[in-house]
C-alpha cells in the first residue's frame, strides 16, 4: 500500500510502506475512510521534533475493519469504526480510573495516513458505529479521534462549568475544538484568542462569545480587564509553547484551572509562581476512548459538528501539499482522502 513517508523536516512524501497484517490476537486492520494531517505533525515537520530515521506518519483515522485478530469480538470486518490516537486495552488500572490514554498497555499510533492501519487493542481502543454513516458525519468523526477529543480533555481538565467564564488559548483545530467543548460544558462567556480573522469566524459559529487578539502581556492585561481584573475560572491551553502557557496560567483567576493539552515544547513553570497563585493545572495526551461514546452520539445528532475545522481536503497522495498549507497557515486543518 500506500501513505505518508516524513524524510526530514518539510520532507513528507507518499510512497509504498508495509501492508499492515495482523501480528497479534489484539490487533485488527482497518481500511481507511479518511484521515488527516494534525497540527502536532508540524513539529517534526518544522524541525522542532527529531525525525530520525524516514518514518511513517498519522494518528487520526477512521475506517472499515478488515480483520480481526482472534482476541477481538467487540468489532467485526464490515463496521465503520472510529478510535483514538492512543491504543488502550480498556480494562487495566488506569483504563478504569479514566486515563485509557495512559494503558500500561498504550502504544501511540504513526502510521494513519495511508491505504489500511492496523490498530493494536482494537477491543478496548476502537468503538464502532450502529451503521456506516453517511460520508457527510465522515470529517466530524475523524474530528473526534484526536483534535475533538482532546479539545474536550482541555475543558474537562480546566474543570469548564455551567455559567463560568472560559479562555481557549490557540486558534487551530484543538483550540476551535475546544471552543466547542466549553460551549457544550454550559461556559456562559467563551473568550477565545485569536488573531486571524477566519478562524475567529468559526470560533464564533462554534460558540465564542469574545474574540482577544492581543498576545503576551497585552492579552494577559485584556482578560484580566474583561473579568474585572480577577481572571478566567477556566482557561483551556491548545498550543504548547512556553508563551501560551505563561499566557494561561496568568489568565486564570486564583483558585481557577488551566487544562493543558498542547504538547509542550520549551515550557518551564514556576514551581513558587504556580504555589503563590492557587491555579490548578492538568493535562496530558486526551483520554479520547473515554469520550469517544458520547462525542459520536453528539456528531451523528447534528449536536456538534467539529468537521468544520477541516478546511482544505485533498487526495492522500497530495498529502505533502497538506503539511505545507498548515505550515503556511493557508490551511487550519487537512482533510486526507484515501
Amino acid at each position: 500500500m500506500r501513505g505518508a513517508v516524513i524524510h526530514a523536516p518539510g520532507d513528507v512524501r507518499f510512497e509504498a510502506v508495509d501492508d499492515p497484517r495482523i501480528v497479534h490476537p489484539t490487533d485488527a486492520v482497518i481500511r481507511t475512510a479518511v484521515t488527516c494531517v494534525c497540527g502536532s505533525d508540524l513539529w517534526p515537520y518544522r524541525g522542532a521534533e527529531p525525525i530520525g530515521d524516514p518514518h511513517p506518519m498519522g494518528h487520526e483515522y477512521v475506517g472499515f475493519v478488515e480483520e480481526v485478530g482472534s482476541a477481538v469480538t467487540s468489532v467485526k470486518p464490515g463496521q465503520f469504526v472510529v478510535g483514538s490516537f492512543a491504543t488502550s486495552d480498556n480494562t487495566c488500572a488506569n483504563c478504569r480510573n479514566g486515563f485509557p490514554s495512559n494503558c500500561l498497555h498504550r502504544e501511540f499510533l504513526s502510521t494513519c495516513q495511508a491505504e489500511y492501519v492496523r490498530i493494536p487493542h482494537a477491543q478496548g481502543t476502537l468503538v464502532a458505529t450502529d451503521e456506516v454513516p453517511d460520508e457527510e458525519f465522515w470529517p466530524g468523526l475523524l474530528a473526534i479521534s484526536d483534535v475533538m477529543g482532546t479539545g474536550w480533555w482541555a475543558a474537562d481538565a480546566a474543570e469548564v462549568e455551567p455559567g463560568s467564564t472560559a479562555v481557549v488559548v490557540g486558534d487551530g483545530a484543538v483550540g476551535l475544538c475546544g471552543v466547542i467543548a466549553a460551549t457544550e460544558m454550559g461556559a456562559e462567556r467563551v473568550i477565545a484568542m485569536s488573531r486571524h480573522a477566519s478562524r475567529q469566524e468559526l470560533a464564533r459559529e462554534f460558540g465564542a462569545t469574545d474574540i482577544v487578539a492581543e498576545r503576551g502581556e497585552e492579552g494577559i492585561a485584556r482578560i484580566k480587564e474583561m473579568t474585572g481584573g480577577i481572571g478566567a475560572d477556566s482557561v483551556l491551553e491548545c498550543v504548547g509553547t512556553a508563551e501560551a502557557m505563561r499566557q494561561a496560567l496568568h489568565t486564570a483567576r486564583p483558585g481557577g484551572n488551566v487544562g493543558f493539552v498542547g504538547v509542550p515544547h520549551e515550557v518551564a513553570i514556576d514551581g513558587q509562581e504556580l504555589f503563590f497563585s492557587h491555579v490548578g493545572l492538568r493535562g496530558g495526551p486526551a483520554p479520547v476512548r473515554r469520550y469517544l461514546p458520547d462525542l459520536i452520539d453528539r456528531v451523528l445528532t447534528r449536536r456538534i459538528d467539529p468537521g468544520k475545522v477541516f478546511d482544505l481536503t485533498l487526495p492522500l497522495a497530495q498529502v505533502a501539499e497538506g503539511y505545507k498549507a498548515m505550515d503556511e497557515r493557508r490551511a487550519v486543518k487537512t482533510l486526507l482522502t484515501p
